[in-house]
């Protein structure tokens, strides 16, 4: 596959509710992205949480796309799938894999019908085991995934000839992509 100039831009983003248990997967994992490596100026990193039909002006900006999300895939919960490109449903018309109200097909697929849409689309599922415990925190299998969706997010990056390195100091609040304790620390990690 061929490698990016340093010159793409590239959003690594996560979207999902993470009021509702497993369905923010994918915000927790851009946060935890976010929280261990510093990236080149091209990429940006970007928590896009329920924000739906808003990310289109994200997605007309890059050539490439890697995102985050819980989908359901009828496998096991907490398993790990990765689709490419062309293999990304575009159009609403498709098999709806997101679980959010505004599904992620309908931004690939406004993207797309402006012209904007990004050439290269990465998408880093995992498929949930529990959507309904309101304010719950993710369930060991989905969160036993976070880790293992970063590493595959980098490998991605390194095929698209980008670098990242793991920060050795750790982010200062201000620089975190969550804040006011709904950071995963604050509200996942939290004392019973």
């Amino acid at each position: 596959m061929p490698t990016s100039s340093q010159r793409d831009r590239i959003l690594v983003l996560g979207i999902g509710n993470i009021l509702w248990a497993d369905e923010g997967f994918g915000v927790r994992t851009v946060e935890e992205f976010h929280r261990r490596y510093a990236v080149p100026d091209n990429v940006t990193i970007l928590d896009g949480g329920t924000q739906g039909l808003y990310l289109v002006n994200y997605l007309e900006e890059a050539e490439r796309l890697i995102v985050f999300d819980a989908i359901d895939y009828g496998l096991a919960p907490g398993e790990l799938k990765l689709v490419r490109d062309d293999e990304v449903p575009r159009f609403t018309g498709a098999k709806k894999m997101s679980l959010h109200q505004t599904g992620f097909q309908e931004v690939i697929s406004a993207a797309d019908l402006l012209g904007r849409c990004p050439k290269h689309l990465v998408l880093i599922g995992c498929q949930p085991l529990d959507l309904e415990d309101w304010g719950g925190p993710l369930t060991p299998p989905v969160r036993e995934k976070i880790a293992p969706a970063i590493d595959l997010a980098c490998r991605i990056l390194a095929e698209w000839g980008v670098t990242v390195s793991r920060r050795g100091v750790p982010l200062a609040d201000t620089e975190r992509l969550l804040a006011n304790d709904i950071d995963h620390a604050n509200y996942e990690m939290r004392p019973a």
